[in-house]
């Protein structure tokens, strides 16, 4: 219905987000790691059937958007939803656009499919919405029960909304600027468009209130994955002993570049084995002298940044230490307090044990200390 064929998808992120609760604006928060914004752009970007994405942010907020969103085209709203899709909109006027999406930034989940449902609308059409047929009953309120409204017909409207560019312009243009519209299909359906419903999804619903992330959180497909890590110290006089984060009152401590907690650093390499970065050599190289007599906590958290930043989660760790030497039951509850501290856990999912070797081998003989831990994590994959 146009000559002209770019299609562009416009998010718009612009508003304050205040009913989900917090001081951070919902579309900077992170579901599962990843901050809501980021997900609604991979998702259109994504899309080979869109050319350009524009992302209409508030002006306060485009440095925090910038850094979500590195080299993505930024564009500063208005004081409304309609402002904001009007400044978009002047941005893509003269860059040979002929069909736009109006996507919002709270809906981070988009099956490519819908939009492909949407643009393949747009051929007979001046717009088209994905909408979901309303399922629960409807009455009047707010205090007491009213009438029954029938739900025949009726459909909950999504996003993203597609449309022909010059349509959409010519029906921001002769808007009434004392009058808010509540979303862009209602605007070219006043003008005379024609406007068609196509199918919508699940996985769109909105993210407006605080518990709303908990619902979206649990849309993910998570991974789960295991992994194991080991360790061993040599024990020499005149060293402190650590282990799993404790000072342990000893004859003897554990030799290593840092404070050679055999137990934190078994710990550390099975959390970076989990999203198989490396071991902690890798991170912390033992050349280095930096970490000359360091506290291994910071290790073990910093494999857990690692995890957190990839949305991950730990679920539970699992630690066993070997010796002859010193007991460890005496100490195994301010271990696990402390690692649970450190990895941000309850003491529930840190379970610690202790064996020997029956005096056999170097443990056996009282030269070292040895520890293998296992960790598990889950990981989000894409949304299900």
């Amino acid at each position: 219905m146009t000559g002209s064929s770019l299609t562009a998808a416009l998010i718009v992120a612009a508003g304050s987000g205040t009913r989900a609760g917090g001081a951070l604006p919902k579309q900077y928060r992170p579901i599962a790691g990843t901050p809501m914004l980021r997900r609604a752009y991979d998702a259109v970007a994504a899309h080979a059937g869109i050319d350009m994405v524009l992302v209409v942010v508030s002006a306060d907020e485009r440095d925090r958007a910038a850094a979500i969103l590195p080299g993505a085209e930024l564009v500063a709203g208005g004081s409304s939803r309609r402002e904001s899709v009007a400044n978009g909109l002047r941005h893509l006027a003269d860059r040979g656009v002929g069909r736009v999406l109006v996507h919002d930034a709270a809906r981070p989940f988009l099956p490519p499919a819908v939009i492909d449902r949407v643009l393949a609308a747009l051929d007979q059409a001046d717009g088209a919405v994905p909408v979901l047929p309303v399922a629960d009953t409807l009455a009047r309120g707010p205090d007491l029960l009213g009438d029954i409204v029938p739900r025949t017909d009726l459909a909950r409207i999504q996003t993203p909304q597609g449309f022909h560019l010059e349509r959409l312009l010519a029906a921001h243009a002769a808007w009434p600027a004392q009058e808010e519209a509540t979303d862009d299909a209602q605007m070219v359906r006043r003008l005379g468009g024609r406007v068609v419903l196509v199918q919508g999804d699940t996985m769109l619903d909105k993210v407006t209130y605080a518990q709303d992330f908990d619902a979206a959180d649990a849309r993910l497909a998570w991974e789960t994955r295991t992994a194991m890590g080991f360790d061993v110290h040599r024990l020499e006089d005149g060293e402190e002993l650590w282990l799993g984060g404790v000072l342990i009152p000893h004859h003897q401590g554990l030799s290593g570049h840092s404070d050679a907690d055999v137990a934190l650093h078994a710990l550390t390499d099975a959390l970076l084995g989990t999203i198989a970065a490396g071991d902690i050599g890798t991170h912390f190289p033992p050349s280095d002298p930096q970490w000359r007599g360091a506290e291994s906590g910071q290790f073990l958290q910093h494999a857990a940044k690692l995890i957190a930043e990839k949305g991950g989660r730990i679920d539970f760790v699992d630690l066993t230490i070997i010796c002859e030497a010193p007991k460890i039951g005496p100490h195994r509850a301010a271990m696990v307090a402390r690692i649970a501290d450190l990895l941000a856990l309850s003491p529930d999912r840190v379970s610690l044990k202790a064996t020997t070797t029956e005096r056999l081998g170097f443990t056996g003989r009282g030269e070292g200390i040895a520890a293998q831990a296992v960790a598990t994590v889950r990981l989000p994959g894409a949304a299900a």
